[in-house]
């Protein structure tokens, strides 16, 4: 693989707050022989201002995000299947009314891919040679779940991860409560369903819980901080980060 050449789109929760989860992006895919190229104008996808009734605003973040994306080569590729999701189903929406922009869109979108979706699906990768130990179970973010159509592809991933061991989260498919804006909007509810989240993840078992969104881990990870809930939250990324890197 060592020609294939893919775009690393980092996501601004990531940028700002958990840096390590791109890191350990990158070290997975360079591990893999995969070149990584890192677009220094990206900036955010417009997402939270689209959620929050903004379309103008989100407009001028989409076209940055596709003008900067479509300049380069190869998949995109994106440790969030929120973001991942704003990319492909509503940049082109959001710039229809430019053609070429709209087209530049398209484009983008169609060589757009989650981080887990573009390891076994487009790489056909289940097993990356990880070792691990523990239990832990995987929490479905609503965005990759619902809106790319991510199936198996991380519980798959997991456990290809050797000495891990996978246990399942009762009502895995349910909310966590984050939703991004949503989660400040009506907190009362957000807090709600999260409980809901948190006991079924203490049901589980598990000394960690994975995810592949930062914003639904670090809404679950608060909530398990103020419960005083010892159980670990990691993006998928830094599970199936090579065990050598210190």
């Amino acid at each position: 693989m060592s020609d294939t050449v893919v775009q690393l789109f980092v996501t601004c929760l990531v940028n700002s707050f958990h840096p390590q989860v791109g890191e350990a992006a990158v070290e997975i895919l360079e591990r893999l022989g995969v070149v990584v190229e890192f677009p220094a104008d990206q900036t955010c996808c417009g997402q939270p201002a689209l959620n929050a009734g903004y379309p103008a605003e989100a407009k001028a973040m989409a076209r940055q995000t596709v003008d900067v994306l479509d300049s380069t080569a190869g998949p995109i590729v994106v440790p969030s299947g929120s973001c991942a999701q704003m990319i492909i189903d509503h940049a082109p929406g959001l710039v229809a009314d430019d053609l070429a922009l709209h087209a530049k869109a398209v484009r983008v979108s169609g060589r757009t891919r989650e981080l887990t979706q573009y390891l076994v699906d487009d790489l056909g990768l289940t097993d990356l040679g990880t070792k691990g130990a523990g239990t832990v179970a995987f929490h479905p973010s609503c965005h990759g779940l619902r809106g790319l159509g991510l199936t198996d592809q991380a519980e798959r991933l997991l456990d290809g991860v050797g000495g891990l061991e996978r246990t399942e989260l009762p009502d895995a498919t349910e909310c966590c409560g984050f939703g991004g804006l949503f989660s400040i909007e009506m907190p009362e509810v957000s807090a709600a369903i999260l409980e809901t989240k948190i006991a079924n993840i203490e049901a589980s078992g598990a000394d960690v819980i994975v995810g592949g969104d930062v914003g639904c881990l670090m809404h679950i990870g608060g909530g398990l901080r103020r419960r005083g809930v010892p159980i670990e939250v990691l993006h998928i990324a830094e599970v199936l980060e090579p065990t050598e890197r210190s």
